[in-house]
């Protein structure tokens, strides 16, 4: 059936108007004067404090939670403006020069938000046996060092309109850090939720962040912590590992979010327990997996190809490098101990800013860590953090600013 429509005068004459617009607009191009734009546009100001290219950190500060076997490294900005703005429960990205490498690594922020506005940003390390850049820098960080650092990135924070008014926090380890910038957050008025942190220790005297969260839940009702210690049994501790059961016990009746971090192992035991309380999907939030120690116990992965070394070429503009590559150890990880300079920032298989183009030779990528889009996947693209070599391999890799 046609349709028949009247335009009036005024109709008519917006429809000319919008059909000469790009007329219009070259004109104006062509009358501009051919020389730089130099005003300064508040809105790209913003911008640019939001998410800048890197951050320039000093180390201000190292806390040593000598018990823990962590240290808290407190960054000011070099240039003494504000450190970029994040969310509770995001991490920055630090780039690293050691020795002839030059690697990345993410850590969850530890500190308030409010504290980016005075210019400070705080991470928490703890050390990793058979680690390469968290041993390093436990050992080589000294006051006064500087670094590059991201903006604050990731989606491990609250949500509102996703996440239930109560959070149940499962920690283990240094996975507290994100669970201690949220306690500040809800602390410091920035965040209104009500934030129940169930944290695994091995022992009391393991317990990292105890006297921040003593002080805190001083000053709010809104954060409780409870600490569970598998290698102890005190009064006032939940004794043995964090279980579907404990979580029932200080859940409530009310709904609540999961929210997940810490070590791999954690991750693998924790997510059996999780599943058996029933939530939503939207329900469980877990921080990034990261890659697999372990990869040749991954479903799938080809026995034989364990402990094998292979060549691997890295093809990066007009440059070509070739170096050695283990196949237990992510691709990222060989990229990087030749000293090739290469992208990376979340190193879980989440943000695609490693991402690179395979044109020889055979992957594997753990199902768990594959955040490749699907067009990537058709095009032969991976994402060198969580991927491995099964034989020789040829990649071409985007170049990295250091």
């Amino acid at each position: 059936m046609a349709l028949n429509f009247k335009v009036g005068l005024v109709g008519l004459l917006d429809m000319l108007k919008f059909a000469n617009l790009s007329k219009d607009r070259e004109k104006v191009i062509a009358a501009a004067p051919a020389k730089e734009i130099t005003a300064d546009y508040p809105v790209n100001n913003f911008a640019k404090a939001m998410h800048p290219d890197f951050q320039p950190l000093v180390i201000d500060e190292i806390i040593d939670h000598a018990a823990a076997g962590a240290k808290t490294f407190i960054f000011k900005r070099a240039d003494g403006k504000p450190a970029s703005y994040f969310r509770a429960g995001q991490y920055i990205s630090l780039k690293l020069p050691i020795g002839d490498s030059f690697v990345t690594r993410p850590y969850s922020i530890s500190s308030s938000p409010k504290w980016a506005l005075e210019g400070k940003v705080a991470v928490t390390v703890k050390a990793n046996p058979g680690g390469f850049a968290a041993d390093w820098m436990l050992d080589s960080f000294k006051v006064g060092d500087e670094v590059k650092g991201s903006e604050g990135l990731g989606a491990f924070y609250y949500q509102k309109y996703r996440d239930a008014d109560h959070v149940v926090a499962l920690a283990g380890g240094s996975g507290i850090t994100p669970f201690l910038s949220m306690a500040y957050a809800i602390r410091d008025g920035i965040e209104d939720f009500r934030l129940t942190i169930l944290f695994g220790s091995r022992t009391e005297e393991a317990i990292l962040f105890r006297d921040e969260f003593d002080s805190i839940m001083a000053e709010t009702d809104k954060v409780k912590v409870i600490h569970v210690l598998s290698d102890e049994e005190k009064d006032g501790f939940e004794h043995g590992f964090i279980t579907a059961d404990l979580i029932r016990k200080y859940a409530g009746e009310e709904p609540y979010s999961v929210f997940i971090c810490g070590p791999e192992a954690m991750y693998r035991f924790i997510g059996k327990e999780v599943a058996k309380l029933g939530l939503e999907k939207k329900f469980v939030r877990s921080e990034f997996l990261g890659a697999t120690k372990t990869v040749w116990e991954q479903p799938g992965y080809p026995k034989e190809a364990k402990d094998k070394v292979f060549k691997l070429t890295v093809k990066q503009g007009p440059n070509e490098y070739v170096c050695d590559c283990l196949a237990n150890e992510p691709i990222l990880v060989a990229i990087e101990r030749a000293g090739i300079k290469a992208p990376s920032k979340c190193r879980s298989g989440d943000c695609g800013w490693c991402r690179s183009r395979v044109t020889s030779g055979e992957v594997f990528i753990p199902e768990e860590t594959d955040g490749r889009r699907w067009a990537d996947k058709q095009c032969g693209e991976i994402h060198p953090c969580t991927s491995f070599a099964l034989s020789d391999i040829t990649i071409i890799v985007p170049g990295e600013y250091y």
